[in-house]
């Protein structure tokens, strides 16, 4: 079977009427060669920890261009921004690579782009790029979730064949709503019990209720894997396995917390129809350009 027979077969299939119990994935973490203990350990974990991606200058550079973007008044009434429910601020800002030529260019370098190639084994393309806020006192959470769930079930994504670069724009720590994961549950695909609505992501992108894994997979995983958190200064990043298991708590401290947030789909797993929902997500959300990043 080829990777072009994946879009015809459901081999990740979720969002059903019963429960339907987790299982081991059975497509690899990293495509290309393991020829490093780096990924080894990705490979293993699902992730890496990367130190000073930016440096202090380029912090200071993607930080003004966000400043700027939540500053416009004609941007807060486009789609692509998104607004807390409870707060009503900016929760996140989507398509910023298309908004920010300067972050437009730097996603293409060989030293963002390049890891995502080197973990898919592939060119690549930009399936999502957004930035998320978590305003000092009033920042929601994300709940745990694996994002390949939804790109599977709401995209067409046929494989977990994607990752993820989340590069911390503030200083992340461990009592300011940073990134925790469970390493290792990349391995296990948990389907999600529930039929999607339509447009699903006018509600999911503010509170995600639908494709969220039931209490009972989340504390077995757990109690397989354990739990630990991304932290670190701006600058830094993390690398993650679209299948890895993640999520966030709020932010009650001063100290707010965003991120630039990328995500890399091979051009050997491009989109198909979703698998879960009629229609699929808008291009914001997910591209259909698969031009691969040069």
């Amino acid at each position: 079977m080829t990777l072009s027979d994946y879009g015809l077969i459901d081999r990740y299939r979720t969002r059903t009427v019963a429960g339907t119990p987790p299982f081991d994935r059975d497509d690899p973490t990293v495509w290309g060669p393991i020829d490093s203990h780096g990924l080894a350990e990705f490979d293993d974990n699902g992730y890496a920890v990367l130190d000073m991606l930016l440096d202090a200058d380029e912090v200071r550079a993607v930080a003004t261009e966000m400043q700027d973007l939540t500053s416009d008044p004609e941007l807060l009434l486009d789609e692509r921004v998104i607004i807390e429910r409870a707060s009503h601020r900016v929760r996140s800002v989507f398509d910023v690579h298309r908004l920010s030529p300067m972050i437009g260019e730097l996603v293409r370098q060989d030293r963002i782009a390049g890891l995502a190639r080197q973990i898919l084994g592939s060119d690549v393309y930009l399936h999502q790029a957004r930035v998320n806020y978590m305003p000092g006192f009033t920042g929601a959470g994300f709940y745990w979730h694996s994002d390949f769930e939804t790109w599977h079930a709401e995209d067409g994504m046929p494989a977990p064949r994607a990752v993820s670069l989340s590069i911390a724009m503030t200083d992340n720590y461990p009592f300011n709503g940073s990134l925790m994961v469970m390493p290792g549950s990349h391995r296990t695909f948990v389907p999600c019990q529930g039929e999607t609505p339509a447009d699903h992501h006018r509600v999911s992108l503010r509170e995600q209720r639908i494709g969220v894994p039931s209490q009972e997979a989340l504390t077995d995983l757990a109690g397989k894997h354990g739990i630990t958190q991304f932290t670190g200064p701006a600058g830094s990043a993390l690398l993650f396995d679209s299948n890895l298991m993640h999520g966030s708590t709020g932010n009650i401290t001063p100290f707010p917390r965003s991120n630039l947030f990328l995500v890399f789909n091979s051009v050997e797993n491009t989109l198909r129809d979703p698998y879960s929902t009629p229609d699929p997500r808008p291009e914001y959300l997910a591209s259909r350009d698969f031009t691969p990043l040069s």
